[in-house]
């Protein structure tokens, strides 16, 4: 058959191998400072973090939610802070708004993070250990 540019592994197309989601995760985080719960309640009270829920509805049900926390799920996130979006927040105003992404255990919203980091939202982190972490540091919840 022909020889030129063939699709075949291996064939110099400069396709990454694949990556399983820790090593995906550690490569994501190595790109922004995650953030404490303590860290993350104090900067939202100072008005220098917004807080953004993405736990689906069942977990806030069950758990409950952070007092003035955005609640967007995950699968609308983009589209709700993208500052220039037609379907965005009120809050989100601007590209240099500081996110405070918040899943259940801090994984989901790692992804979350990088996310609208490829939307110019360059302070956009996460918090470590999530909605849990938050609870049993003692910090509020409704």
């Amino acid at each position: 058959m022909s020889g030129g540019s063939g699709s075949g592994s291996g064939s110099g197309s400069g396709a990454q191998p694949p990556v399983g989601i820790d090593e995906l995760l550690e490569r994501v985080r190595a790109g922004y400072e995650r953030i404490e719960p303590q860290e993350a309640y104090e900067a939202a009270e100072a008005g220098d973090a917004l807080l953004v829920d993405i736990r689906y509805a069942a977990l806030r049900e069950r758990d409950g939610l952070i007092p003035g926390a955005l609640v967007v799920e995950r699968n609308e996130l983009e589209w709700r802070l993208d500052p220039q979006g037609s379907h965005r927040a009120a809050e989100a105003t601007s590209h240099s708004l500081r996110v405070v992404v918040i899943c259940n255990e801090g994984y989901a919203s790692s992804l979350a993070a990088q996310s609208l980091h490829q939307l110019g939202l360059l302070r956009a982190t996460d918090l470590v250990g999530g909605f849990q972490a938050w609870k049993a540091s003692g910090l509020p919840v409704v």
